[in-house]
């Protein structure tokens, strides 16, 4: 991974992944910024549009299909859609083009 002078402590830099460029985000570090930077883990990919980003996240537990309809609304209007409940739990819902945005500029 190659670092980049002068971006966010969250951007942990650059990879090549088969010959595409993808910038990576330590997503634990963009959220808690009081947290040390996550030294082992895995990137998870993502794709807005024709952009591709990898999020270094501690672990995988479940991916599921949420309708935006579904969540409650929150005041902060940063990188967060809101809440969800799934099987009785309250989950924060991320909005990855609002934090793609933020760095990637499109």
């Amino acid at each position: 991974m190659t670092r980049l002078p002068g971006a966010p402590t969250y951007v942990r830099g650059l990879i090549n992944l088969r010959g595409t460029i993808v910038t990576v985000l330590d997503l634990g570090l963009r959220l808690d910024a009081t947290r040390p930077p996550t030294i082992d883990g895995s990137i998870l990919l993502v794709r807005i549009g024709e952009h591709v980003a990898g999020l270094v996240v501690s672990e995988v537990v479940d991916v599921r299909a949420i309708a935006v309809d579904d969540t409650t609304p929150n005041a902060n209007e940063g990188i967060t859609r809101g809440l969800a409940t799934v099987d009785g739990t309250p989950v924060l819902v991320l909005d990855l083009e609002a934090l793609l945005t933020q760095v990637l500029r499109f």
